[in-house]
């Protein structure tokens, strides 16, 4: 087999990363010094980080920073796990109880990734969607449930790579309206989303899956605006939506503690481990 050569670039951009991991924040000559690159070269890779999102510059002491954004790179693994063994039983009985679909997504990059889906269970799903679904962050109800209730520094992270493309004057007042609109919908505990459709408007309510301080995922119900008004949706869902999503933040801490213990139990040097 022949070998295929390593691409440079990403390797020193794993190495930029490292470096940021382990220190609380890092000059561009610091970074520059640990990984021995010329200081432009670690500029362009620093700004690089930023620009994806990855890292921002603190303006209080130019040093640059990790954002949460960072630890997507791993959560898909744990996402997957906790959803099925946690979080579906509870979809199932939310299905059964509102018969309208419900799904889990969570951050994946630049997009809300659907982890599970009850669709082929629901008899009102008109269109099938399961797990690997993609939507939008701003054009969808679990993107802006997930974005109104992040930590602030992943907001603007997500917020500066999502409206880029938009410059000067149009880009300040594109962002000031999603700042409030995200400011409503983290106030109210959920949010709103409307799909025109040509015989019925599919609307879609999201409340967060939180682990305390923790944003697991936002769960989502979608359903005809004709069949539901979306005063009556709003009593009828959202309450029962909010129970389930509380006991599956509990439910995952606690299967958490139960983990750190058993862990904890195995380490040398622990009661038990007969040493």
């Amino acid at each position: 087999m022949t070998s295929t050569r390593p691409i440079r670039a990403l390797l020193r951009g794993l190495e930029v990363l490292h470096v940021l991991n382990q220190r609380n924040g890092a000059t561009v000559s610091e970074v520059a010094t640990a990984i021995e690159l010329p200081r432009t070269t670690t500029y362009r890779i620093l700004e690089t980080l930023c620009n994806a999102g990855y890292a921002y510059r603190a303006a209080s002491d130019e040093r640059y920073r990790l954002t949460i954004m960072v630890r997507g790179l791993s959560d898909g693994f744990d996402d997957e796990a906790w959803v099925t063994q946690i979080a579906r039983p509870y979809m199932y009985e939310l299905c059964t109880e509102l018969v309208w679909p419900i799904a889990i997504a969570t951050l994946s990059g630049s997009t809300m990734l659907v982890r599970q889906t009850t669709d082929h269970r629901s008899p009102l799903a008109v269109e099938k969607r399961g797990p690997g679904f993609r939507v939008a962050i701003l054009t969808s109800a679990s993107g802006l449930c997930y974005l109104a209730h992040c930590p602030p520094e992943q907001q603007e992270a997500l917020l500066d790579l999502l409206m880029r493309p938009k410059r000067g004057e149009e880009q300040q007042t594109s962002r000031k309206k999603t700042a409030e609109l995200l400011a409503d919908t983290r106030k109210r505990g959920y949010s709103v989303w409307r799909r025109p459709r040509r015989i019925s408007d599919e609307l879609s309510f999201s409340v967060p899956i939180l682990a305390k301080d923790r944003l697991l995922a936002s769960l989502t119900i979608r359903f005809s605006s004709t069949a539901v008004p979306e005063a009556d949706a709003i009593q009828r869902f959202i309450p029962k939506m909010k129970a389930v999503a509380q006991r599956i933040g509990n439910d995952f801490l606690t299967q958490n503690e139960h983990q750190a213990l058993a862990i904890a139990a195995d380490a040398p040097g622990t009661a038990g481990s007969g040493i």
